[in-house]
């Protein structure tokens, strides 16, 4: 820290208060102090028991997986989530913060997978699939430690010795019971539709996970002739963007109100909509006879690939005909749709209403089946393949024109594969029933950024799907679906339930998961059930883990039915589970009949490199949260995550700017608090634990600031709006430094009133100390420490064990009167600029615009600006430049004291240090001001006596353009 000035009333006697404080701020070796302290001490769980009894405030967390490594983009939500817990912990509620882990699911499989070598399902079931999902439990606990490690590391405080995982029987007994409701509830049924489904991974996806995966790509798209039947060169002309899907075609669609033409074009006719000609075929296009949608109704036309939907296939003579739809628009396009019921939802209606025959083309592996005799057995995505396929229409005279169409595609969220809407069977679960429900909760939510309600999130449940919940995988809760022969079905909703139908006696230590769960068959009226093979979605886990982390119904169940563990008041994770488990939060819940599942969402935006880009390691723009931590500490990240922007918006993630909080925020408060404890140490100071009763203006107006500031924070964090909240604090501590030290510096140094210097010292330690308060939940590490060198014996061990602190009435007069007091000695700052004029040169007076202010604040004005006088209501702000023989003799002097402090600080001395002070100067002007002034200069300085001679160590400096030879000895 850099002393400006020193202390001539301190000695170096004086006992001690403080503790040491080093200077020079290694805020990461702090943050290891305080962990180890944390740790030693117990003070989380001191935190728990010391609420124990109290109200509680309830915060679920959001499961990790632990088979992959934590990244900076876990970071953010981990350093949300702590906030409003450690927050509300101060405020006295009992926060209970139970950790938990997702464990099953695709992104455990994938990684099995990739470790093993195997490339499909076939693989897996060839290598065994007890065996296969004995590596996928033991995969999950891969990088446990390492999570541990992370979450102790970043601050978050959870409780990580009694966690729940998704693949625990109990938490797999409950998401039976979950599916039993659903089942008497008769919203679980088994349906035939078409899913977005995933060739690598060999399952269906949920309509919110594909709402995670889609990416911009450039296809191609084609226009298609299709030659009518028995009519000469005449054909229908239709737009697609999946070549793939051509061969599966069994219907063109058209608007039965939309208007078609016939038009000659390169010696064909082609029909099309007439608003589309333009856009598709180019101007001046000869329109031969304009047709009504309904009048296109009924014609036949050529198959593209014969044989590609064989003539065996039940209802083929209502194929290759054109039928009318709704979903058929001229925004883009032809008018025309081609239709294949196979791989389109609109289309799978379709061909429902219509009886067209449901045939597939392509088979779950994602290729073409032998019926698409040229492409048979070749993956259907691949690029080869559609040139090809497009090529073949060429040659066929079939193909208008291809060009490259860009747009958005779903990928698999997990491997990342391309995925295929494909018909097929799935178990689902009728969210559309629940919809009126499921928006009446929504709008009981309070969603951050708020916009989520009604757009984002809103929108997501106003087009409700009905959610596929069942899995053609592995390792993951099976589905407690059993069957008959003859269809009869049995849902089973807990293991007791099992055990009372099952065939055999099941162990009551049983593992539950697949393949073992297979073998079990149930009997009921002489009659024998085995289990459908599907294991349920992953989201499912996720969603129903309020209820599954403690076992519910089965243990635990106050903690549910009597609201002491649910609903969440707060949950917070990245944007992109708006539609993942912000949503199977409340689907679960609603379905249960249990409201609201959170009270208060965050939804955070995601991190990008500083460039706006985002980070992936063939890039090389990865940042490493432990090369973060061990640069800058976790609480500079902390604090510039929570005011880099609004929390739901994307964080460009950029170094530069953690110095600069280091720089600008964390060390003004560290290099405040140096200056209290050094001088405090020296004058013996000894603080009490209460608000001080200055009659200082300034001591009256940074303790109204504090209040203000918790104030703001508090209401701010009830809120749910960080960044007024750390505005508030930055603001503070701005104030603190820059405007009530600076002015009140030689209260503490020069003061003749000992009282005076005590409300001074009560008052800036009343205010950090409360700063340490208000840090606690934002910058828990780095809060401590600061709390750790002010708390007395009195006071709780930790700041974390420590109460919110209250806000006393505020006096707003004072706060706008020195608010204008600031804005004054702002303009008087820029005149003095503009006349170039030195604030330590005195000058005469200023004319202010305005009312009077009291003598308090206007004595802070003329000593900020070093003026001699103060004059208010003049028309406008006058600053008098002119500089008289002896305000010139003043800021001379001024700037001798300036140079003295400096060589002060590099000479090493002690800020309670007595010198002797030697000048040598050929100017007249120098010599007599050190004589007049000499009793300022020995004062600011603390020299004992000012000697007219040249010392054995000196150096020559420049005062107001005045040449000065000056050196200094300590004076023993």
């Amino acid at each position: 820290m850099e002393v400006k000035e020193n202390f001539c009333c301190l000695t170096k006697e004086a006992m001690t208060r403080f503790k040491d404080i080093d200077p020079k701020l290694d805020l990461v070796k702090a943050e290891l102090e305080v962990l180890e302290f944390w740790d030693k001490e117990n003070i989380f769980k001191k935190s728990l028991d010391l609420r124990s009894k109290n109200d509680r405030y309830i915060f679920f967390e959001g499961p990790p997986t632990a088979n992959g490594k934590p990244g900076i983009h876990h970071l953010i939500a981990r350093y949300f989530k702590d906030l409003w817990p450690r927050f509300k912990t101060m405020q006295g509620f009992l926060v209970e913060r139970k950790a938990g882990w997702d464990t099953q699911g695709l992104a455990v499989e994938i990684g099995v997978e990739k470790e093993l070598g195997l490339k499909n399902k076939n693989d897996i079931e060839k290598y065994g699939v007890a065996k296969f999902n004995e590596k996928a439990k033991e995969s999950v606990w891969r990088y446990k430690e390492l999570w541990e490690k992370f979450t102790k590391r970043s601050g978050f405080w959870l409780d990580l010795d009694n966690p729940y995982y998704s693949h625990d029987p109990k938490y797999i007994e409950s998401l039976w019971w979950i599916t039993k409701q659903a089942w008497d509830k008769k919203l679980l049924y088994q349906g035939h539709k078409v899913l977005p489904y995933c060739t690598r991974c060999g399952t269906a996806l949920s309509s919110h996970e594909v709402a995670q995966g889609y990416q911009e790509v450039e296809d191609n798209s084609i226009y298609v002739k299709f030659k009518l039947k028995d009519e000469k060169d005449i054909y229908i002309l239709a737009w697609t963007t999946t070549p793939w899907t051509l061969p599966g075609n069994v219907a063109l669609t058209v608007g039965e109100k939309i208007k078609y033409a016939k038009v000659e074009f390169n010696g064909e006719k082609l029909i099309l909509a007439k608003d589309l000609i333009e856009k598709v075929l180019g101007e001046n296009i000869k329109i031969l006879e304009e047709i009504k949608g309904k009048d296109l109704i009924g014609m036949e036309y050529e198959p593209l690939f014969e044989g590609a939907i064989p003539k065996t296939t039940e209802n083929f003579d209502n194929a290759f005909k054109i039928y009318p739809a709704d979903f058929v628009t001229t925004e883009e396009g032809t008018g025309i749709v081609h239709t294949a019921v196979m791989y389109g939802e609109d289309d799978y209606q379709l061909g429902a209403k219509f009886k067209l025959p449901k045939v597939h083309t392509v088979s779950l592996e994602g290729k073409f089946l032998p019926s698409v005799k040229k492409w048979a057995g070749k993956y259907v995505k691949d690029s080869k393949v559609e040139a090809e396929i497009v090529e073949d229409l060429n040659k066929k005279g079939l193909l208008l024109k291809e060009f490259t169409h860009k747009h958005d595609y779903p990928f698999c969220w997990r491997c990342n594969s391309p995925l295929l809407y494909y018909a097929m069977d799935s178990w689902f679960i009728a969210m559309s029933k629940l919809q009126s429900k499921l928006l009446a909760n929504n709008k009981k939510i309070n969603w951050v950024p708020k916009h989520l309600q009604e757009g984002r999130f809103g929108e997501w449940l106003k087009g409700i799907k009905d959610w596929a919940v069942s899995r053609n995988r592995y390792w993951g809760t099976p589905l407690p679906i059993w069957k008959s022969e003859d269809g009869d079905i049995i849902c089973i909703g807990s293991f007791e339930e099992l055990k009372s139908l099952a065939k055999d006696a099941i162990a009551d230590d049983f593992d539950p998961h697949k393949p073992g769960v297979d073998e079990i068959i149930l009997v009921k009226e002489g009659k024998e059930y085995k289990r459908v093979p599907d294991v349920m979605d992953t989201w499912f886990d996720s969603g129903s883990m309020p209820f599954a982390q403690w076992h519910y119904p089965f243990e635990n169940k106050d903690k549910i039915d009597k609201r002491l563990a649910f609903p969440a008041d707060f949950i917070s994770e990245a944007v992109d589970q708006t539609r993942g488990w912000f949503y199977t939060l409340l689907a679960i819940s609603t379905l249960l009949d249990k409201g609201v599942p959170y009270k208060n969402v965050i939804s955070l935006g995601h991190i990008l490199d500083k460039n706006g880009k985002k980070m992936s390691k063939s890039k090389g723009n990865v940042v490493d949260p432990w090369m973060i931590f061990e640069k800058y500490g976790s609480d500079v990240t902390r604090w510039y995550l929570y005011t880099v922007n609004q929390p739901g918006l994307p964080k460009n993630f950029d170094e530069d700017v953690l110095k600069q909080i280091t720089r600008r925020f964390v060390l003004t408060l560290w290099n405040t608090l140096s200056f209290f404890i050094t001088y405090a140490n020296l004058d013996n100071f000894t603080p009490e634990d209460k608000e001080p009763k200055s009659k200082n203006v300034l001591d009256k107006w940074i303790i109204n600031r504090l209040n203000q500031a918790v104030t703001i924070t508090t209401e701010s964090l009830e809120n749910y709006d960080v960044i007024l909240a750390t505005s508030a604090i930055e603001e503070l501590v701005e104030d603190l430094s820059n405007w009530y030290i600076r002015r009140s510096r030689k209260r503490f140094w020069k003061s003749e009133d000992d009282k005076d210097k005590q409300q001074a010292y009560q008052t800036l330690y009343w205010v950090l100390k409360n700063i340490s308060l208000l840090l606690a939940p934002f910058m828990p590490m780095f809060a401590e420490s600061i709390y750790g060198l002010l708390k007395s014996d009195n006071n709780p061990e930790s700041v974390h064990l420590a109460d919110w602190p209250k806000a006393n009435k505020l006096d707003n007069i004072l706060l706008k009167d020195m608010d204008r007091v600031r804005k004054i000695v702002e303009k008087g700052h820029n005149l003095r600029e503009e006349a170039k004029v030195k604030v330590r040169q005195p000058l005469n007076e200023m004319k202010v615009v305005g009312k009077s202010l009291d003598d308090g604040l206007s004595v802070l004005i003329k000593d900020e600006l070093n003026i001699k006088k103060i004059k208010f209501e003049a028309k406008i702000d006058v600053l008098d430049t002119k500089i008289t023989p002896k305000l010139e003799m003043e800021g001379l002097a001024r700037e001798v004291v300036r140079a003295v402090q400096a060589l002060r600080k590099n000479s090493g001395l002690e800020v309670s240090d007595r010198i002797k002070l030697y000048y040598t100067s050929a100017d007249n002007l120098i010599s007599k001001t050190l004589k007049e002034y000499a009793d300022y200069i020995k004062n600011e300085v603390l020299a004992t006596e000012i000697i007219d001679s040249k010392s054995e160590a000196s150096e020559e400096i420049k005062a107001n353009n005045k040449m000065l030879n000056i050196g200094l000895k300590k004076d023993e």
